[in-house]
């Protein structure tokens, strides 16, 4: 059964990426889908690939329900602290430390952006900021998808050397 799995693997990733989308999740259900098949007794399986697809059907529906419960323990939880702390509330914000880093860190991005040539920051700015594909920042700005490569190339470089990572 682990030889299967390891023939199927790339088609359980594309299973899950189906019904979840782009996830964190993936990759986590597949090596979960992996130790669930080396654990397996050494009885025949009539239908190896079918038996995989179930046990991978199995481990995402567990996967959902225990984040459906998740999700309802913590909202019941805030319900239950905010009536019992009166209007204040549990906030998801960073903290001010964290703001200011990133205020800062925007702020050496927007400098370094401007140093670039015009045509490279509007390409940079359509394609990250506004999240236009390359093909629609080209037909946007009237130029090749291959120069739309090029000028984010160039822009990701350029921040890259300025700012790091």
């Amino acid at each position: 059964m682990v030889a299967v799995y390891f023939e199927r693997r790339e088609d359980m990733r594309r299973f899950f990426l189906a019904r979840l989308g782009a996830s964190d999740d993936i990759e986590d259900l597949v090596q979960e889908l992996y130790l669930k098949v080396q654990g397996l007794d050494a009885e025949p399986i009539d239908n190896p690939p079918a038996y995989l697809y179930r046990l991978a059907s199995n481990l995402m529906l567990d996967r959902l329900r225990r984040q459906r419960r998740a999700g309802a323990r913590d909202a019941e939880w805030r319900r239950e602290n905010h009536a019992s702390l009166g209007s204040t509330d549990v906030v998801d914000a960073p903290d001010a430390e964290a703001a200011v880093i990133a205020r800062q860190r925007l702020q050496r991005l927007t400098e370094s952006l401007r140093s670039l040539a015009p045509l490279t920051q509007k390409v940079f700015e359509l394609h990250k900021f506004e999240g236009l594909t390359h093909a629609e920042t080209a037909a946007r700005l009237g130029i090749s998808r291959s120069a739309v490569e090029k000028h984010v190339s160039l822009a990701l470089k350029h921040l890259l050397t300025k700012i790091g990572r």
